[in-house]
């Protein structure tokens, strides 16, 4: 099976390790590269201009059931010219009292080159991108595909 590689690299960057005081600005490295510059979320003393592991999670459940949705419509000679979406990802407490992202509402929207598919046909296959999209697959998190708002 794939294997796939991130580095995480941080260092101290402040006199004090106190809570308060560290920094939680760090970088994502992967093989192709690409750095991308990533912190806590605000709310937990990030810096609000890089990403935060929250929103990547967010945006990699977004961006894994769009390319399955794409894949799909590919093979089925469904031409897409434009697929774009708003995610937004929810956080709340487990049963043991932990924070948790529990819910990810995706809001495609989605240009067809042709005649669009029936209202039944586009979930139908909304619902065969979630059952195949790997990332879906991997978490607990609750996620829900809105269509036409």
């Amino acid at each position: 099976m794939a294997e796939h590689i991130a580095e995480i690299i941080w260092r101290r960057d402040t006199e004090s390790f106190a809570y308060e005081a560290y920094g939680r600005s760090h970088d994502w490295r992967f093989d192709n590269g690409l750095v991308v510059r990533a912190a806590a979320a605000p709310e937990f003393r990030g810096d609000p201009a890089n990403v935060d592991p929250e929103e990547a999670f967010v945006a990699s459940i977004a961006s894994c059931h769009m390319l399955t949705f794409l894949a799909i419509c590919s093979r089925k000679r469904i031409v897409i010219d434009a697929y774009e979406d708003r995610a937004v990802g929810a956080m709340s407490k487990n049963a043991a009292g932990k924070l948790f992202v529990s819910r990810i509402d995706l809001r495609p929207r989605i240009s067809f080159a042709g005649s669009p598919p029936s209202r039944d046909s586009l979930s139908a296959l909304h619902r065969q991108s979630h059952a195949e999209c790997f990332i879906a697959n991997s978490v607990m998190t609750e996620i829900i595909v809105h269509q036409d708002e």
